[in-house]
């Protein structure tokens, strides 16, 4: 409908010159027919007959012509009026606008007028020819010429109309009806790799939207997989944690006998065996109460942040002299608001990967823990002078399964690290990576809800 309207509308267009070419045309015709019959007069053989000269301008259709010839005007054939002369136009000097005004007029008037047409003779056969004729069969002929005109370019428009259908039918709406029915088929199996569109469409603009519609549905396959694996990844973790419990619970009890030991160096241990077999057992029940990869709400209190870096030191072995050494610059007296068992977590995983990464190169390294505070967090820098993280390790630094940065690993300490420290409203930056080692960057607010934490 709205090719033929837009096809109508340019007929309009061309339909007003068009008429108005017409109507010039027919006068000039009568002109010409004119000019033929007062050839009649011009042989010489003497006066015409009456009935003779009514038939020549019956044939011209018109009531009198003039000619002038060698400056002299003369009335050729002649005919009574039936009207006076209403009008006079001239052909001669008529451009577009005169024309189509004038071709206007014809058709819009209500009654047959007498008028006056002049012109030049053809085949220079005089100066001017004159003739006068009525109206009413000019507008006649210039309606049928229009309506003729109408039913044509309707005829076009539908044609146009049906040709561009069957075009957009093909190059648009079946290929838009395939991507309709690839999404609806997809989201019914989005885990199906099989469903996933193909892009195969010449027209440029879909070709970019079925390109993008790919991309997206890879995605969030992937994802999908990774939740599926994540998700039976969960059930054997729930599984491991309850025996795992029941294992660490046991060595809690002989744990418990040896911390009152005669033996020195026992006494000294115990204590932090029993600490660190108590933290399984609780991240054990916490996997176990939970059943999901969500981590418990933290629970605040203030804590030393040095005496709980060096329990992780401690517990990474990086106390005692070796080839990597630990360097720790944090104010004894710097007190902190956290949770002690989960950022014992983030630490122990952002200091465990950075002495993997040292130990990876076969050399001595250092780790330099950092910590203070500012007005408005509690922040903490741990670095060390590995060989840094590969390009696709940063891209998925905080990803589970797309982060690790060692062979056989999983990418899950990083993205325990940011999650927990995300628990407590702070976030876990890499600040660089490079080729002198990494660093990390941990920020906790010292204001919950408004109120200071201190």
């Amino acid at each position: 409908m709205l090719t033929v309207a837009f096809v109508m509308l340019a007929e309009v267009l061309i339909f007003v010159p068009s008429i108005a070419r017409f109507r010039a045309d027919y006068l000039l015709a009568r002109l010409e027919k004119a000019q033929i019959a007062s050839l009649a007069l011009l042989t010489g053989t003497g006066p015409i007959t009456p009935d003779l000269e009514a038939e020549l301008l019956a044939n011209a259709g018109v009531f009198n012509v003039v000619l002038r010839r060698d400056e002299v005007r003369q009335l050729v054939l002649s005919s009574p009026l039936p009207e006076p002369i209403s009008a006079t136009f001239d052909l001669r000097e008529a451009g577009p606008f005169q024309l189509i005004r004038d071709a206007a007029g014809v058709l819009v008037q209500k009654r047959n007028d007498i008028i006056r047409v002049m012109g030049t003779p053809v085949q220079d056969a005089g100066l001017l020819i004159e003739i006068t004729l009525e109206t009413a069969p000019l507008q006649r002929a210039m309606l049928d010429y229009g309506f003729r005109i109408l039913v044509l370019s309707l005829l076009i428009s539908v044609v146009t109309a049906f040709l561009l259908y069957l075009a957009v039918r093909r190059l648009m709406v079946l290929p838009i009806r395939l991507v309709v029915h690839n999404m609806q088929s997809y989201a019914d199996a989005p885990e199906d790799g099989r469903r996933i569109i193909a892009p195969r469409s010449r027209v440029a603009e879909l070709r970019v939207a079925e390109e993008a519609l790919q991309s997206l549905q890879t995605q969030l396959t992937a994802l999908l997989r990774q939740k599926d694996r994540l998700a039976q990844l969960g059930g054997a973790v729930a599984k491991i944690s309850h025996d795992l419990r029941n294992i660490l619970t046991t060595a809690q009890l002989f744990a418990d006998r040896i911390e009152g030991s005669a033996d020195p160096v026992v006494a000294r241990a115990a204590p932090k065996l029993v600490a660190s077999i108590s933290r399984a057992v609780s991240l054990c029940e916490a996997t176990l109460t939970f059943g999901r990869a969500e981590e418990p709400p933290p629970q605040l209190r203030r804590l030393s942040l040095a005496r709980l870096i060096d329990e992780v030191l401690e517990g990474e072995g990086l106390v005692d002299d070796g080839s990597i050494v630990s360097l720790v610059d944090v104010p004894s007296g710097l007190m902190i608001r956290a949770d002690g068992e989960q950022l014992y977590r983030v630490l122990d995983n952002l200091i465990r990967n950075a002495r993997q990464a040292i130990e990876a190169t076969g050399r001595s390294g250092t780790i330099e823990i950092a910590g203070g505070e500012d007005d408005t967090d509690w922040w903490i820098r741990i670095g060390d002078t590995g060989p840094g993280l590969p390009p696709r390790a940063r891209e998925h630094l905080f990803t589970a399964f797309q982060g690790g940065t060692r062979k056989g690993g999983s990418g899950l300490g990083l993205a325990i690290a940011a999650e927990l420290v995300r628990g407590h409203g702070g976030r876990l930056d890499l600040v660089r990576s490079d080729a002198e080692g990494t660093e990390f960057a941990i920020r906790l607010p010292r204001r919950l809800n408004g109120i200071d934490a201190d």
